[in-house]
């Protein structure tokens, strides 16, 4: 593999979606091949089986290990020992263990080194569960396997269009109690940190989102405003956190105010996706900030209502792979940028002469 292109581990999700449709449509396109270096992680078999069934014109060599994948070439891993039926739009336990082989296959070469970020094709949250996979989602199991103790923080975006999530996965009758001032605080650290790092912002300002209607109307509504949001954003304004708010979702959505700001940081799942959707839907990228790991992956799900039609959009797919190419490029930017760190200076007053003094080199190890 060439050094100098960035190694992109693929997970085939969901065999019975349009995972392989997405993958392949992006990477027919011989442009995509100069940029990075492909490896997808699934089966052979069924990434062939998906080109003929949907007629794509994408090749592919098959590898043992992404080692030996070779530039300008898409390549597959085969993760399996088990013949795979594919049957588009039907939920399948087979599928489920399938696309958990692919995605554990991932973690251990990214843990190896052999890959340089994941980007992640739509599993089925129900049939991938088992003793292995008990998590709502993919955001959840990649913190547990490569966070290293650190949070994630799940963000949508589409180029300036950012909104990340206080609460997650979880059902709504447990969104209220779940938001705590030390929750929302932790997220913004998180949002703020990865706006400066990941897409190089360097003073970034975040919009904070009420969790009741009309922010709670001065607690006729709700308290949850006054007694957890606003305490939460005035403590993270004193520790020079830009964040604003909090505003009722449904006029700042409406009036376009979300352009105003770097991130839009939403109470929970509902809220501040189902506007970013109906906004970017076709080329909305979900990324997982605040890891080790460079994870993004499509806005979009399984979509079995199109699988195996050859109708599905490329355009979310083809977006993550840029987005995680310039987080993992940024990244690497302020890395360089750290790596040498200018000695300190300080002044030293012996008698009556101030003379320039540096530490010493063990005083900044």
């Amino acid at each position: 593999m060439e050094d100098n292109k960035i190694r992109i581990g693929i997970t085939q999700g969901d065999i019975n979606g349009v995972g392989y449709e997405v993958i392949l449509k992006t990477f027919s396109d011989p442009m995509m091949l100069e940029l990075c270096t492909p490896v997808i992680y699934g089966s052979p078999k069924v990434a062939a089986y998906h080109r003929k069934a949907l007629d794509l014109p994408a090749n592919f060599s098959i590898i043992n290990s992404a080692s030996e994948a070779a530039p300008n070439r898409l390549s597959v891993v085969n993760c399996t020992d088990d013949e795979v039926k594919v049957e588009f739009s039907k939920p399948d336990p087979e599928a489920g263990k399938a696309a958990l082989g692919a995605l554990e296959k991932a973690i251990e070469e990214y843990k190896e080194g052999l890959i340089d970020v994941i980007v992640t094709a739509p599993i089925n949250k129900h049939t991938i569960q088992s003793e292995e996979f008990s998590f709502p989602g993919h955001t959840e199991y990649i913190e547990r396997k490569l966070g290293g103790g650190a949070k994630s923080l799940m963000i949508l975006l589409k180029d300036d269009f950012r909104v990340a999530l206080v609460t997650g996965h979880i059902p709504v009758s447990r969104i209220a109690s779940t938001i705590t001032k030390e929750l929302i605080e932790e997220k913004l650290l998180i949002f703020d940190r990865s706006l400066k790092q990941d897409f190089g912002i360097d003073a970034p300002r975040i919009a904070v989102l009420s969790l009741n209607p009309h922010a709670g109307d001065e607690g006729l509504l709700g308290s949850e405003e006054q007694d957890i949001i606003i305490p939460a954003i005035q403590e993270m304004n004193a520790k020079g956190i830009f964040c604003f708010g909090p505003y009722p979702a449904d006029g700042f959505m409406g009036s376009g105010n979300f352009t105003r700001f770097d991130g839009v940081l939403a109470m929970y799942h509902d809220q501040g996706l189902a506007p970013f959707k109906a906004l970017a839907m076709d080329e909305g990228v979900n990324f997982t900030a605040g890891l080790p790991v460079v994870r993004t992956s499509p806005a979009h799900g399984t979509a079995y209502d199109i699988a195996g039609k050859g109708e599905a959009s490329e355009d979310s797919f083809r977006q993550a792979v840029y987005v995680a190419i310039d987080v993992f490029r940024n990244r690497m930017r302020e890395k360089a940028a750290h790596a040498n760190p200018l000695r300190k200076q300080y002044y030293e007053k012996r008698d009556d002469s101030d003379k320039l003094k540096l530490d010493s080199e063990e005083e900044n190890l």
